[in-house]
């Protein structure tokens, strides 16, 4: 059974720091592009961040380069996400995403497997 569950979302004041993880089961992580996205109250789900099978690519939305850093460790399956100088406007319930191929990867529809989400909330 395929599941990815997210954790470490809070509420934050602005400028802090929260680190998120996806913890990924039933499939072969090594083999699958992760990814992060995130959906605000009324907006369309997000492009956060990717990176690559093996970790060595990264890619992530203009909103957030500089500020949040995506990672992997394919020997415990799990996809970190370190959110510096968050803004409030970062708040949103944040998903992780795995795809098995494809190449756009900006898009939900390129993801094969979601997480259930977790709220960052970032308000003074």
């Amino acid at each position: 059974q395929v599941q990815l569950v997210e954790s470490g979302g809070g509420l934050v004041q602005p400028g802090g720091s929260l680190r998120l993880s996806c913890a990924a089961s039933g499939f072969t992580f090594s083999n699958y592009v992760m990814a992060w996205f995130r959906q605000a109250p009324g907006k369309e789900r997000e492009f956060v961040a990717r990176i690559s099978w093996s970790g060595g690519s990264t890619y992530y939305v203009d909103s957030v380069k500089g500020r949040f850093t995506i990672s992997r460790d394919n020997s415990k399956n799990t996809v970190p996400l370190q959110m510096n100088s968050l803004k409030p406007e970062d708040t949103a319930v944040y998903y992780c995403a795995a795809a098995r191929s494809g190449t756009a990867w900006t898009t939900p529809a390129a993801y094969d497997y979601w997480g259930q989400g977790t709220q960052v909330a970032v308000s003074s």
